[in-house]
């Protein structure tokens, strides 16, 4: 057995939820996971298939953004996964998506507000979308500055306390402390916005919830007292 193939196996599950959850189709998303203690993460592939994806195609690089294991090119936005992990030290996963209803939203070029209960059950903080990249942006490293972007809305949001992010014209990126968390996020994420878009069909004058039970809902969920699930 390989040095990496639990971190290879599980990458290969959380990019095998994509297509399962209905979160993208053909090859419109990636999903990563670090071991922070090898200095290393996993990352699908560029370009290939769910249905043809496999164990061994998962590539594994290091913080440099090279190839340690396997035998194909990583994803095109392994850079942005890059500089989240560098960034945001307390998260061990990352999903990519184009799921329709968050895209909206980022083509949008708009955060979504917390309408409702589902939303302050996973965070307590609009979904934050982030400026254009400039034409500088677009032509230089994009990918990596992709990263940069993200990193600078997040200079005064906990990455821990609102999970989810929106990159304006392009699409939404979730996180979690693994990859299987990661994808859940990007599920929920998808969901949430397509909620708000219903909410404001039906009333395109609909305020957000009351900080009171916004609070609620994320404290016994997610507090020190939280109350929600069962014990282990």
């Amino acid at each position: 057995m390989g040095r990496y193939n639990a971190l290879k196996e599980a990458v290969w599950e959380a990019n095998m939820e994509i297509p399962n959850r209905n979160l993208a189709l053909y090859t419109w998303g990636n999903v990563s996971q670090i071991d922070r203690k090898a200095g290393v993460f996993a990352i699908k592939p560029s370009g290939v298939p769910y249905e043809k994806l496999q164990i061994e195609d998962i590539v594994v690089v290091d913080m440099d953004g090279e190839v340690v294991d396997g035998t194909l090119r990583p994803s095109s936005d392994m850079p942005t996964h890059l500089v989240l992990y560098k960034a945001f030290e307390k998260i061990g996963g990352i999903t990519h998506t184009h799921s329709p209803h968050a895209v909206a939203w980022a083509q949008a070029c708009k955060p979504v507000p917390v309408f409702g209960t589902t939303h302050a059950d996973h965070s307590h903080l609009p979904i934050p979308c982030t400026p254009m990249m400039s034409r500088e942006q677009v032509t230089g490293d994009y990918e990596y500055e992709t990263g940069l972007l993200i990193t600078r809305v997040f200079e005064q949001i906990d990455p821990v306390e609102q999970p989810m992010v929106l990159v304006a014209g392009h699409g939404p990126f979730a996180w979690g402390k693994d990859a299987a968390t990661s994808v859940y996020n990007a599920v929920v994420l998808d969901e949430i916005c397509k909620m708000a878009w219903i909410t404001l069909s039906v009333n395109p004058a609909a305020e957000q919830l009351p900080d009171y039970l916004t609070d609620k809902h994320y404290q016994r969920k997610h507090g020190p007292n939280a109350y929600y699930g069962q014990k282990h």
